[in-house]
């Protein structure tokens, strides 16, 4: 297979057959079947294809020549045969640990011979015993506690497997197969059983099917994509040879983080995940989507608008597809969904080619966005768009080099068989050379995968006292040796940064400070911000025409003016996707911080009947021209009070215009300020919230999940099913090489890496929307992966940012059944999300992953840089300080000063929550804290049983009886005292990390905690 340069035909027709070797209803029929697995909708799909499969039963496997001499008329070419097969052989052995084999001896035309079958007592009947095992934490489900799947009627299973995939089937004008999109659209849509083909029977299972029943770990999808990539990498290579490549993005922090608004951090995180996408297509359009192996791409909105954009597949296949309704910003192509990197299996002869295309096609696409921007720039301001400006120029210079793109590519020849006939007894000699650079040993010496004691079982046969033995690997079983090895080498790469230096002689952009601001003219390069009032700049025209483009004074380079442009750029093109071509762009909502800060009251004030006052209405009337976006489950839970959202939305609009009239109409701003609180407030003063909160979440070392890291790898052991299992581990208990063996942690997988990309890709873009926006009124900024940055009413803080560090293991210790009253079933690292599709499936990371959280409290009108430094802080004295698995909660007071705590999740964000809830009673004396705080410092540092009883005196003395009955003092002061000498609650003040002071460290700490808990259970925070 080495003329698809000519014919890429044969490539696509390769890659569809690897996804019909095997059925997509394998383990349903396995060992029931008389016509054996593949003798079902495989078979038949084949046959409508125009293919017909081989009977080889009496045919020596290892003949080509025969198996080409005995096709069938339009057959499967011998070649394409042959591909498939390795494929799904170095497939299996790269995805799934070896099982027990048995000796078999039969007849053949050349007589007997000796070959291996799957031994008896690990063929597993999946139907009697349905096993699913979470490949990242071993946890089972059996799926068969209310009767087995034994019954399911093998002809009605085949032929609504037949049906749905003979649906997806695309054709020429001429009625031929179109073999690319086919393919397409299997890999697409075959693992989405519509509910209309089946009944509601199979629908929530499809996804799920096991590729292998001794090893139900993965799914028949993951084998079928991968089996995919390997012959498609096989076959695009003139020697059959295929290699891993890793490339990655940069730079990705100090992109995101040059922002003054939350719309430009949103537009950071989302062109970023652009480029990312950007920079796969060329893989995919080469070698297909299931080429890439990190990330999933599957079900990516992005990915849906190439495939029905550019490839063709007929828009009715996505029509119940979420991103095809709703003109707004919830729309999910808006998520930034993909991360800065990527893994592909990739021909080896085409590695650095298809790498040197990534990055001139990422970096063109870049360029000619930038050209995009500068027209539309210039257009607005009213100037001259010809290319002779200075400001295209300027955009070429200052995107030179960007984004960073660096590469590494591995290739599996790097391993040799010694016995080419079955590709036995593997020579690793060139693959340990290549590695020991990088993993600092000696050239010859195994390292890595090659020294763990999985290898040193599997590198060669080994035979069990029944003639059982385990099968000899082929290369395929080496992945985790080599995708170290690539990862290793791509880090090596991306230390070395070439640098150009550019000239940058004017006035500094106002976002970076880093290259010149764009201009018509280069003398204005020169102008101080004072002369540039005077002058007709072109961001001073901008300012004054296109506000949301540019503030008042700001003057912006290349990359802040292309993300400030984004969004407006973006919603246009997700306005023509949805087929609205007339229209300018899809509508997007920009929510400001101090609508944020609004948004609790405004939700009560709607749920009391938004109530007006004669000063409201007169208000409204008069100033009330500047509606605002609310939260949008504020939007959706009054949907039928058109008339009361209305209102709502011009109430944060009122107190903005009363701020903009302070200094010339001060009487006129204090009416409009005391309309609004009147309406909006509560309490004798009648205030009004200022504050509001933003959230940072991170899952902890991603890189060791990746890497497959010891503490959160599974053993081989744990991979099989309990039936295999039992037996593995009965000869294991006297051959001590195969008890290291199943106890030895799995190494990295393609299946772990599909596992861990597609559990983060349903977190982003299902799972955090749901919490952030339909739990809560609050605002997603942006969720990709495992980071989420999002917009909170302070009241919703803490829970919120509970639900979603439960949301991202996947189980809610608090429900351990799970809680179905918000549409959001948490449990054993599956989430449960009811939507308008119906309810889905989703794998979540599990309970052995952590997260760790930062969280600012702070006024609206401070500046967004300042807050976003101190919310990135928090995050990393969650990872550092509080060790991983915490969260960190900063309040920044508009009066000045800060208070912090850090603490790990569970009974520290629990009784800080019980705390405020305390606190909010309107029996509590806020001098339950103030109290406490002034005696506090004299307390001896080594009395917890002394602070159990002070602080339920204190607690008691200033609340009222009805307080007292909601809550348990005595038990809350014995908590907090438990809490503050925990060694394990605030790993900053342990003994080992400090000396001297360290008790007086853990009172000081408890008086933040406090204060952090009373600030939060104000009624309302004033600017005071």
């Amino acid at each position: 297979m080495n003329d698809h340069d000519q014919d890429p035909t044969l490539l696509w027709q390769t890659k569809l057959h690897a996804r019909l070797h095997d059925p997509a209803e394998k383990a349903l029929v396995l060992l029931r079947d008389p016509a054996g697995h593949e003798g079902g909708s495989s078979r038949a799909l084949h046959r409508l294809l125009g293919y017909q499969r081989l009977d080889v039963a009496n045919l020596d496997p290892d003949n080509a020549d025969v198996l080409h001499t005995a096709l069938f008329h339009h057959g499967i070419p011998a070649p394409i045969y042959e591909t498939v097969r390795r494929a799904d052989w170095w497939a299996a052995a790269a995805d799934r640990p070896q099982w027990p084999m048995q000796e078999i001896t039969i007849t053949t035309r050349k007589g007997e011979q000796r070959t291996l079958k799957v031994a008896d007592h690990a063929q597993v009947r999946w139907t009697n015993k349905p096993v699913l095992i979470h490949p990242l934490t071993a946890k089972e489900f059996d799926l068969g506690r209310s009767g087995g799947l034994g019954d399911t009627d093998l002809a009605d299973l085949k032929s609504r497997s037949f049906e749905h995939f003979a649906d997806l089937v695309q054709q020429q004008d001429d009625g031929t197969p179109h073999w690319q999109r086919t393919l397409l659209a299997y890999w697409r849509f075959g693992p989405e059983l519509r509910e209309e083909e089946d009944n509601g029977k199979l629908g929530a299972l499809w996804p799920l099917l096991p590729a292998d029943t001794r090893v139900p770990d993965h799914s028949i999808w993951d084998h079928l994509d991968l089996t995919s990539a390997f012959a498609g990498a096989f076959a695009g290579d003139p020697d059959g040879e295929v290699a891993l490549l890793t490339m990655a993005l940069g730079p990705v922090q100090g992109f995101i983080a040059a922002a003054r608004t939350t719309s430009d951090l949103w537009a950071g995180s989302h062109l970023l995940s652009r480029l990312a996408w950007e920079a796969m297509k060329p893989v995919c359009e080469a070698l297909g989507p299931d080429a890439i192996l990190f990330p999933r791409l599957r079900g990516v909105p992005q990915v849906d608008v190439w495939l029905r954009e550019e490839c063709g597949l007929p828009g009715k296949l996505f029509a119940d597809a979420p991103w095809t309704e709703g003109n707004t910003d919830a729309n999910p192509l808006f998520a930034a969904a993909l991360p800065n990197r990527f893994v592909a299996l990739v021909p080896r002869a085409r590695a650095a080619v298809l790498a040197r295309q990534v990055e001139d096609t990422v970096r063109g696409w870049l360029k000619q966005l930038g050209e995009t921007v500068v027209d539309r720039l210039l257009v607005e301001a009213g100037m001259d768009k010809a290319e002779r400006q200075h400001c295209h120029q300027q955009m070429r210079d200052q995107l030179a080099g960007f984004p960073e793109v660096h590469w590494a590519a591995v290739p599996f020849s790097l391993i040799r068989p010694r016995n080419t006939e079955r590709q036995t007894d593997l020579d690793t000699t060139q693959l340990s050379q290549a590695m020991a650079p990088f993993f600092g040993v000696q050239p010859g010496q195994p390292a890595g995968f090659l020294d763990s004691p999985a290898w040193k079982v599997l590198q060669a046969e080994t035979k069990w006292d029944d003639r059982t033995t385990f099968f000899a690997p082929n290369p395929g079983a080496l992945y985790p040796a080599v995708q170290d090895l690539a990862e290793r080498v791509l880090a090596a790469a991306k230390s070395v940064r070439p640098f150009a230096q550019t000239e940058q002689t004017g006035w500094r952009c106002s976002l970076t400070g880093e290259t010149e601001w764009l201009t018509t003219d280069p003398a204005h390069l020169t102008l101080t911000a004072t002369q540039r009032k005077t002058q007709r700049t072109l961001w001073t025209e901008i300012a004054r025409r296109r506000p949301a483009w540019a503030r008042k004074g700001e003057h912006l380079g290349a990359l802040p003016a292309i993300k400030r442009l984004w969004p407006t750029i973006f919603a246009k093109e997700v306005g023509q996707v949805l087929g609205d071509r007339d229209s300018d762009s899809a509508r997007r909502f920009v929510i400001s911080t101090h609508t944020m800060a609004l948004a609790h009251q405004i939700d009560r004030w709607l749920a009391d009947g938004a109530k007006t006052t004669p000063e409201l209405t007169r208000a409204l009337a008069e100033h009330g021209d500047s509606p605002v976006a609310l939260p949008r489950q504020t939007m959706r839970k009054y949907a039928r009070q058109p008339q009361a959202l209305d209102r709502a939305r011009r109430l944060p609009g009122l107190l903005e215009t009363a701020a903009e009239q302070e200094d010339l109409d001060e009487a006129g701003a204090q009416a409009l300020r005391k309309a609004v609180q009147g309406a909006l407030g509560s309490g004798a003063d009648d205030r009004v919230e200022t504050y509001y909160s933003l959230v940072l979440m991170d899952g902890d070392r991603m890189g060791a999940w990746l890497a497959g890291g010891d503490e959160y790898a599974i053993t081989y052991g744990e991979s099989f099913h309990p039936q295999v299992r039992k037996v593995v581990e009965q000869q294991a208990s006297r051959q001590k090489h195969l008890k290291a063996y199943t106890e030895q942690k799995r190494a990295v997988s393609p299946n772990r890496h599909l596992a861990i990309s597609g559990a983060l890709n349903d977190f982003s873009l299902h799972v955090v929307p749901h919490v952030v926006e339909t739990e809560f009124p609050g605002r997603l900024i942006y969720a990709g992966g495992d980071d989420v940055l999002a917009m909170l009413p302070v009241a919703d803080l803490l829970p919120a940012m509970q639900r979603l560090r439960v949301a991202y293991a996947g189980h809610d210790p608090q429900h351990e059944k799970g809680d179905r009253s918000k549409g959001l079933t948490l449990h054993e690292g599956f989430a449960l999300l009811q939507t308008k599709q119906g309810p889905r499936l989703l794998r979540m990371m599990g309970d052995k992953a952590t997260a760790s959280c930062g969280a600012v409290v702070a006024h609206h009108q401070a500046q967004l840089g300042a807050v976003m430094r101190e919310l990135r802080a928090a995050e990393q004295r969650a990872k550092n300080v509080g060790e991983r698995n915490a969260f960190s909660l900063t309040l920044v007071k508009r009066s000045g000063g800060a208070l912090s705590v850090t603490a790990k999740w569970g009974e520290p964000a629990t009784l800080l929550h019980d705390l405020r809830g305390f606190l909010r009673h309107e029996g509590v004396s806020r001098r339950a804290v103030y109290n406490s705080l002034d005696w506090l410092k004299d307390l001896p540092h080594d009395r917890p049983e002394m602070l159990a009883s002070l602080l339920a005196y204190q607690l008691d003395r200033q609340s009222d009886q009805a307080a007292r009955k909601d809550h348990d003092v005595p038990d809350l002061a014995r908590r907090l005292a438990a809490l503050t000498f925990d060694d394990e609650a605030h790993p900053e003040t342990r003994p080992e990390r400090t000396t001297g002071a360290v008790r007086r460290d853990r009172l000081d700490w408890l008086a933040n905690f406090m204060g952090v808990a009373e600030f939060l259970a104000r009624e309302t925070r004033s600017g005071a």
